[in-house]
């Protein structure tokens, strides 16, 4: 089967891209408005793009031509964090996903701190066990677009907030301690499962 995306309809395109690109790590990204009201929101569309200096980026759909909350926030202020995403936290980020109004925080709403940051004015996520300050380099808007496309955000790490629990020697992660969750398809999650090495040749 061949499916040209520009002959589907968006619903089934978002189908085959989050069934085939799988795994994706979640980036739990909150941000501040310029009122100082707190945001937060999970986004699958999520990643490092480098390490020289450290870079993240993730994306944000703009569903009928609609920036979400943290689009806006992150736009305004140049700044956001990434909290990420552990097995004991998964059901507060699920709740976090829910749409409320601009003047009602997602932490109140899941039960989650928030925690001041060291290098920016963006909250972290007390409970979670790794946290990145970030600071907004660059913004692109998907073009051709049929119902609001996207935006996507790339940030630079400023500061790593890791816990000395997950902490092996140096800055190695401890996996069983660590325990992320990753976005599948749908209603659907994964945690890591069996892991396995190949060295480079």
């Amino acid at each position: 089967m061949q499916f040209d995306p520009s002959k589907i309809c968006g619903s089934n395109t978002y189908k085959l891209l989050t069934g085939v690109i799988i795994p994706r790590p979640i980036g739990w990204i909150s941000s501040v408005s310029p009122n100082g009201e707190y945001n937060l929101a999970p986004f699958s569309f999520f990643n490092a793009v480098g390490e020289d200096p450290p870079h993240v980026m993730f994306s944000t759909v703009r569903t009928g031509d609609k920036n979400k909350d943290t689009l806006n926030n992150v736009l305004a202020t140049k700044q956001f964090v990434v909290n990420m995403v552990t097995e004991d936290l998964v059901e507060k980020m699920n709740t976090t996903a829910q749409a409320i109004p601009s003047d009602e925080s997602e932490f109140d709403l899941a039960g989650l701190t928030p925690i001041d940051s060291v290098k920016i004015k963006v909250p972290r996520v007390k409970e979670c066990l790794v946290t990145l300050e970030c600071e907004m380099v660059h913004h692109y808007f998907l073009e051709d677009h049929k119902n609001g496309g996207a935006c996507i955000i790339i940030g630079k790490v400023l500061l790593f907030h890791v816990d000395e629990k997950v902490l092996l020697e140096g800055t190695k992660i401890n996996m069983d301690i660590y325990k992320p969750v990753a976005r599948l398809a749908g209603s659907n999650y994964s945690k890591l499962g069996e892991i396995f090495s190949i060295k480079r040749n």
